[in-house]
């Protein structure tokens, strides 16, 4: 069974283009998740806006408890992937929904044809500044440092879209809703006002770690979930798959680490590797 609090896919479902995708040479995310989904339909229960609220061990075995059900199980899998980063500014969370979004292909359609920033440098944000300035947008990319982080392919698709490198965030200016940005520039100390409608934050992501930590699940020293070659973490019983777990965070990685997974589980349900371990000569 599958238990997902929001739609299956997760941010998955926020990507406007997605280009390295086995089989599929571009299709956004919402319809890739919808592909898996409907093949994963074939085999499980999916079962959509049913959050887990907690998961705790029995004497044999698990129990994922929701807002509506508990579920006993033999094995957890987490593919709780990650959250976005917040800026952490004063008013941050005032202007949600209010100019400010997580999201530029959620949110997106609504700034078409307006001055809008995007903040970051990584592969999440050079997207969303490509996928607003196809909206129309007039586009500014807001970096902290000098040079992108995104992938080469990616800068290559920046034509239209002005670059901020350099540049912090200090402050968001507007009184009902986002009217500007207010930058210091991290070179010469200079601050500045960008006049913008939106702001969009793409700065980077946190693990959705909360319902593992409880079990005992080691965590690694940048807070993923550690796991081994088998998608094992440190509790018997207990794996994990993409984004949670770190490294390259790809769709393409996170289908092959659930497919190991799954695998892994079901051989150590039939001979759980903690005994087969203990039966080892030393």
């Amino acid at each position: 069974m599958v238990l997902e609090k929001g739609l299956a896919g997760g941010m998955l479902r926020e990507a406007p283009q997605i280009e390295n995708f086995p089989g599929e040479k571009r299709i956004t995310g919402e319809e890739l998740a919808e592909k898996l989904k409907e093949h994963a339909l074939q085999y499980v229960s999916v079962r959509e806006g049913e959050e887990v609220l907690e998961v705790r061990r029995l004497p044999q075995g698990f129990e994922a408890r929701t807002g509506r059900n508990s579920y006993q199980t033999s094995a957890v899998i987490f593919c709780t992937g990650t959250s976005r980063r917040k800026l952490g500014l004063p008013r941050e969370e005032e202007f949600l929904g209010r100019g400010l979004s997580y999201c530029a292909i959620c949110d997106g359609p609504l700034f078409r044809g307006k001055r809008v920033a995007v903040v970051g440098g990584g592969n999440s944000a050079v997207m969303e500044a490509i996928h607003l300035r196809e909206l129309g947008c007039e586009v500014f990319l807001i970096h902290r440092r000098s040079e992108l982080r995104a992938e080469e392919h990616l800068q290559r698709r920046l034509e239209g879209v002005n670059l901020k490198l350099n540049r912090v965030v200090e402050g968001i200016l507007g009184k009902n809703s986002v009217e500007g940005l207010r930058l210091l520039n991290t070179r010469s100390g200079e601050r500045e006002e960008l006049p913008v409608e939106g702001v969009f934050v793409a700065v980077g992501e946190i693990p959705n770690t909360s319902l593992a930590v409880p079990l005992g699940v080691r965590l690694r020293e940048d807070g993923y979930i550690s796991v081994d070659a088998a998608q094992r973490t440190s509790v018997p019983g207990v794996y994990a798959a993409g984004d949670v777990t770190g490294g390259a965070r790809q769709i393409v990685v996170a289908c092959s680490q659930g497919a190991v997974a799954a695998l892994s589980a079901f051989e150590d349900l039939k001979s759980p590797y903690w005994k087969r371990e203990a039966q080892k000569p030393s």
